[in-house]
């Protein structure tokens, strides 16, 4: 069915009074389908995603539906009809879920009232029939049933709602059984118990939850929802920062956050970025250079040119890499999603089992196999095998982001644990990527001032290039105010040069290696190279119609954490290895003062090629932070990236070191070994607490208070268990 966009704009305008966002589709011939989001409260893990997934996906008009845990973020794509966000937010209530608005305080309030007092009052209920069980039997045995109907009203609706939904065979669906089934025994205590426990469960499940997203939720809350904008006649008015473009001059005040990545127009301002970096001493930026969003003023007004479109700052990007991460689960979680799936069912029909053979075939008391076959239930709750997992790695991503490292995925997380080789890019990645000029070597005599003959040329060439290396050439000449000429046709090759006419002449600025039978014609030019090349430096030629008539001379000095990360791997068993494009020489020198080995003079196909080789010998991660890294990302079986890197290169890789610090490495691949160590535990006691009280259930040692608590204090357990994983500080 095509709707007309007149319906499109009637939904979003609904949509949106109920705390959802529309994001716009572009396409005008594409208006029959819209996008809504909705933040999600009362996940308490990520099978309550999967519950609303499922349920949205299964509503007449939706065309996909997806839910990511760790930003509460619901994103539906629609027909454009008037009332399918009506529909949506009626399912989502009905499953037992509520949708965020703005009103953050009150909501916050009514929320805990939502999910408290149930609990307190069946509680308080409980304990005044205790009280007077014995002096008063009967109205204690019907406060119990009144406790047990109170507790179970809000379960089984629920589990009604999720059978309609697809969902059959939930853990609501268990204790309804249970609890219903109890009260029919005349087990009303134990009905009442089992209840109280399952929600206690459920509330520490929450809070689980609530510890593991807390990083990801202040990165969210980093960039305001407003900014101060200046027209062009200089007035101010406040607007709403969505609105901002590219282009954009915008104010931002002492102890203000900026709220789009921007590039400083006023000099020499600090900036606090411990939030997005760690780093707790302010940075002063000056004139030109990028601030991330998220950044705070520390000492005076500033102002910017905004750089980033409408949620595609550094922080947008991080958040939407980090809900692209849920769908990239680990092998193991993958395992035990299918293996619930099954294991329920067939508790369930196991359950009916233990109810009706023994009376049927073996003439035993129905009441007792029947208590039994209750208990069996519960036992069968897989609310401890399925957080085991989760929680341990959603745990682990909220960690490696509040630590400066973001990985897409459970699955990638599993990986890093198993790397025997990391394979280093060199620019920007194991050096500062800030190369400088240190020299000018000309070889043409036919000029007054050579050195500054050659650098005019190729600061022409390299005006309108990004590489750090032309950038450096460019800021050299407009150190000393040297007026460039015009370049036209400039032709980039990756890994090999620029080229392009000056002045009517080709000029060309090239690695030595693409330009070696230049360097060849002029005597004395080949041992020059060698010479500058040995003491660690870079060397850009230059040549005029084919004619040599100089070297540009740059270095580029090893980060400061590079030495660490280095040091730390060895620590840890992993092999080093830098891939670059520089020559042998230069790589050398930085190879030596690292403790590493390296691969000089590649391509960026080399690049790719030299990681193929480096997988037969175990798995790999690369490091990287250009275009003409991707490659070599992608032929990795882990690429990451550098969080100031190229978007194709972010875009490629499996994560991103958020804060630009290689010494991170060594950390994130600690806390993946540590994650599957956590793993492995999580499952052995879910697992094991099960086949325990399964055996002492048939055995008749333990009933269904005692299988609930076994079950909630599993979950309590795992849960405490994978919440190590947070309080796990980074070293140093």
């Amino acid at each position: 069915m095509k709707n007309s966009c007149a319906a499109a704009s009637h939904c979003s305008n609904q949509t949106q009074s109920e705390g959802s966002s529309i994001e716009k589709n572009h396409n005008p011939s594409a208006c029959e389908y819209t996008q809504l989001t909705w933040l999600i409260s009362g996940m308490d893990c990520p099978s309550c995603a999967t519950k609303i997934e499922n349920a949205v996906k299964g509503l007449t008009g939706v065309n996909r539906a997806r839910v990511t845990f760790a930003t509460e973020r619901l994103l539906v794509r629609a027909e454009n009809r008037a009332n399918i966000g009506d529909d949506i937010l009626t399912t989502i209530e009905a499953l037992g879920f509520s949708v965020k608005d703005d009103r953050s305080s009150e909501f916050a309030a009514k929320s805990f009232l939502k999910k408290y007092w149930r609990i307190i009052s069946l509680a308080l209920v409980m304990l005044f029939a205790v009280l007077i069980q014995e002096a008063l039997p009967a109205v204690g045995n019907v406060l119990f049933y009144l406790a047990t109907l109170w507790g179970l009203f809000p379960v089984a609706a629920k589990a009604w709602q999720l059978a309609r939904n697809g969902s059959p065979f939930s853990i609501e669906t268990l204790m309804s059984i249970a609890a219903i089934g109890a009260l029919f025994l005349g087990e009303t205590i134990e009905a009442a118990m089992v209840l109280l426990l399952f929600m206690i469960g459920e509330h520490m499940e929450a809070f689980a939850a609530g510890r593991a997203r807390q990083g990801i939720q202040k990165l969210t809350e980093l960039t305001p929802e407003t900014a101060y904008q200046i027209d062009q006649k200089g007035n101010k008015s406040e607007v709403s920062a969505h609105i901002l473009k590219p282009g954009d001059i915008i104010e931002i005040l002492p102890g203000s956050r900026l709220p789009v990545d921007g590039e400083l127009l006023t000099p020499g301002v600090s900036f606090d970025e411990s939030a997005l970096t760690g780093e707790s001493v302010p940075i002063e930026y000056n004139a030109g250079e990028r601030v991330m969003a998220g950044a705070l003023s520390v000492d005076r007004v500033a102002r910017f040119r905004v750089i980033s479109r409408p949620g595609e700052s550094a922080v947008d990007r991080i958040i939407r890499l980090i809900e692209e991460a849920e769908e990239r689960k680990a092998p193991v979680e993958r395992f035990i999603d299918t293996f619930s799936r099954w294991y329920t069912p067939l508790m369930m029909f196991m359950a009916i089992l233990v109810a009706f053979v023994p009376p049927l075939v073996f003439s035993q008391p129905w009441g007792e196999w029947i208590y039994k076959a209750l208990t069996l239930l519960l036992i069968a709750c897989p609310c401890a095998l399925v957080i085991s997992t989760p929680a341990a790695v959603t745990s682990a991503l909220a960690r490696a982001s509040r630590n400066g490292a973001l990985i897409k995925g459970g699955a990638i997380l599993e990986l890093l644990g198993s790397v025997t080789t990391v394979a280093f890019d060199k620019t920007g990645t194991l050096t500062e990527g800030k190369p400088a000029v240190t020299q000018i070597v000309s070889f043409d005599t036919s000029t007054l001032s050579p050195e500054q003959a050659v650098l005019r040329l190729a600061a022409a060439i390299e005006s309108g290039s990004t590489h750090p290396l032309a950038k450096a050439i460019v800021a050299s000449a407009d150190e000393i105010k040297i007026s460039l000429p015009v370049a036209e046709g400039v032709e980039v090759k990756p890994g090999l040069g620029v080229q392009g006419l000056v002045e009517g002449k080709i000029v060309v600025v090239g690695s030595p290696r693409h330009l070696q039978g230049s360097i060849d014609r002029i005597a004395g030019a080949q041992h020059k190279r060698e010479q500058l090349e040995e003491q660690g430096n870079t060397i850009a030629v230059v040549t005029v119609e084919g004619h040599l008539v100089g070297f540009i001379v740059l270095r580029d000095n090893p980060r400061t954490d590079a030495q660490s990360a280095i040091t730390a791997l060895n620590t840890m068993g992993i092999k080093s290895v830098m891939l670059t494009g520089d020559n042998p020489r230069a790589a050398t020198a930085i190879a030596r003062q690292l403790g590493m080995e390296y691969r000089a003079g590649l391509l960026p196909g080399d690049k790719s090629t030299e990681v193929e080789q480096l997988k037969n010998e175990g798995r790999v991660a690369m490091i990287g932070d250009g275009i003409n890294d991707a490659p070599a990302l992608k032929a990795a079986d882990i690429g990451i990236a550098m969080g100031s890197g190229a978007d194709v290169a972010l875009e490629t890789a499996d994560g991103a070191l958020t804060h630009n610090r290689v010494e991170e490495l060594p950390a994130l691949i600690d806390l993946s070994r540590s994650t599957m160590t956590i793993i492995r535990q999580n499952v052995f006691l879910a697992v094991g607490s099960k086949a325990v009280f399964l055996v002492t259930t048939l055995l008749g040692m333990t009933g269904l208070w005692v299988a609930v608590l076994a079950d909630t204090g599993a979950t309590a357990l795992v849960t405490a268990n994978a919440l190590r994983l947070l309080r796990n500080k980074k070293k140093g």
